[in-house]
């Protein structure tokens, strides 16, 4: 297949990649620093406030302690995404796909990273109004990339421009 990403678009993944994750890791460690063994900062009564929490599980209290769960499936995840990028062309057309899946990559990896060093994820942005789950930087990443995909999917893409990950499209381009 020809105009696959080239050493320029994978040193721009890395770079957007690395940086998203350094914010992630940081704003986790100011969480760490002011809000761990603290009272909750309101930022806006009833509303939003910063609250830690040690995560060990997911959303809504799902899958808790299965820490080598999501190490597997976050590994996988990053195989299926290196893949996808690998195979997306470089056209301006398929430019919010490739930004999905570097935004996808850093939310992953940034909780992959609390998971192998701490054991749980950093968890510290609760919305009091409607009672929604504590969520940090890396799950807002993996949240706004999973709704752009599903517009990007129903409302920019068609069919065909999703031929570019059939083997028999690939071996046409080959030819």
């Amino acid at each position: 297949m020809k105009n696959r990403p080239g050493l320029k678009q994978y040193i721009f993944a890395a770079l957007g990649v690395v940086i998203l994750v350094l914010l992630d890791q940081y704003t986790k460690l100011l969480a760490i620093a002011h809000l761990k063994d603290q009272s909750a900062f309101v930022l806006w009564n009833n509303v939003f406030e910063l609250h830690y929490l040690e995560n060990r599980g997911a959303a809504f209290g799902i899958f808790q302690n299965q820490r080598w769960f999501f190490v597997i499936m976050t590994v996988v995840i990053l195989v299926v995404v290196s893949w996808f990028y690998g195979r997306t062309p470089v056209e301006k057309r398929y430019l919010p796909l490739r930004i999905c899946m570097i935004v996808l990559t850093a939310g992953a990896i940034g909780n992959f990273i609390d998971r192998l060093t701490r054991g749980y994820v950093v968890d510290f942005f609760y919305f009091s109004l409607i009672d929604f789950p504590i969520f940090n930087v890396a799950d807002i990443y993996v949240t706004v990339t999973f709704i752009v995909l599903v517009l990007l999917i129903f409302f920019y893409y068609k069919d065909e421009d999703f031929s570019i990950y059939s083997r028999r499209q690939e071996q046409k381009h080959a030819d």
